[in-house]
């Protein structure tokens, strides 16, 4: 076991990915020589060279449009944005050609697209974005948005391995802050599974990212006071693991759901009505939502600690909740 970062555990499974299959090919700005933006990608062009650590124009479009090219030539290129807001430039390649290629001709497409996301680093409204919901809309996509270091390995091992492809954000927030141990061997960590971090019996708080982990301070801080809150890390957001969920509240009745993203059409509101859905019945309170504001993220400090959620909001909204 070794105790390591999210960055470096990140970049652990690419080394470990592009050692194990020589289809592996990693492409995006500054990820050879320079070693990335955040230095996910540091030692990779050391060691396998600019035929499979490829430095691109900064043009996104071209980035995942090659990576598309990439996957049908029998590659699974590994897609990097420099920062996950830029993804919006190349949004067609990813909903109109990556996510539809099985759909129309049978194709496996299996490329990830991976990139830092997220705030609370003060990064402003183009270098700070969640925008996860865009691509979980999507048909033949999936999401995945870990919160620890042992998921990010496992999680970006097993995008590597889908015949589909898989959009990975890694809340850079956490990439440095959080470490853990990790197994030294091959592991991965299947796609589609959330996980319970905390059980408890009073209330469901259903979170990911950076807000996972204010979810469980929050929790901690309800359970001096008596409420004992369950928080679930979905991990993934396409395909979203509703039986985690829908079981939770079924034996806590309550649910609250914490994430980042701004408000309106987040992935709070898909999951009340899969609650809603599911075990209405179960329910002893209204679904309730902690989330970013429905604004761009600010410059600002002040402004953007505002703008996120954080443990003071969440226990909150978990003690309103639990008075019913």
């Amino acid at each position: 076991m070794a105790d390591v970062t999210m960055l470096e555990a990140i970049r652990e499974a690419l080394f470990e990915e592009m050692e194990r299959d020589p289809c592996v090919v990693t492409l995006g700005e500054d990820i050879g020589v320079y070693g990335g933006a955040f230095k996910a990608t540091e030692g990779l062009f050391a060691r396998f060279g600019p035929e499979r650590v490829i430095d691109t124009p900064i043009s996104e479009t071209a980035i995942v449009g090659a990576a598309c090219g990439m996957s049908y030539l029998g590659l699974r290129p590994i897609a990097e944005m420099q920062f996950i807001d830029f993804i919006a430039c190349c949004f067609n390649q990813v909903t109109n050609f990556a996510a539809k290629s099985h759909y129309l001709w049978g194709a496996p497409a299996p490329i990830v697209i991976r990139g830092p996301s997220g705030g609370g680093v003060h990064g402003g409204p183009f270098h700070s974005a969640n925008p996860e919901m865009y691509f979980v809309h999507t048909p033949g996509l999936k999401v995945v948005y870990p919160s620890t270091a042992y998921d990010a390995k496992g999680l970006l091992k097993s995008a590597v391995r889908d015949n589909n492809p898989v959009l990975f954000f890694e809340h850079k927030f956490l990439y440095r802050r959080i470490k853990e141990e990790i197994p030294a061997g091959d592991y991965t960590v299947p796609i589609g599974k959330a996980v319970i971090r905390r059980p408890g019996t009073d209330l469901t708080i259903v979170s990911y990212a950076a807000m996972a982990h204010t979810s469980l301070e929050a929790a901690r801080e309800l359970a001096n006071e008596g409420i004992e809150a369950e928080v679930i890390d979905l991990r993934t957001l396409l395909p979203l693991d509703r039986e985690t969920i829908l079981d939770s509240v079924k034996k806590t009745n309550r649910l609250l759901v914490v994430h980042e993203d701004t408000r309106t059409g987040g992935i709070a509101g898909e999951i009340a009505a899969v609650v809603c859905e599911g075990a209405f019945a179960d329910l002893d309170g209204p679904v309730i939502r902690v989330t970013g504001l429905d604004t761009p993220v600010p410059y600002a400090p002040s402004l953007e600690q505002h703008f996120l959620p954080n443990v003071e909001k969440v226990a909150a909204a978990a003690r309103e909740l639990a008075k019913y």
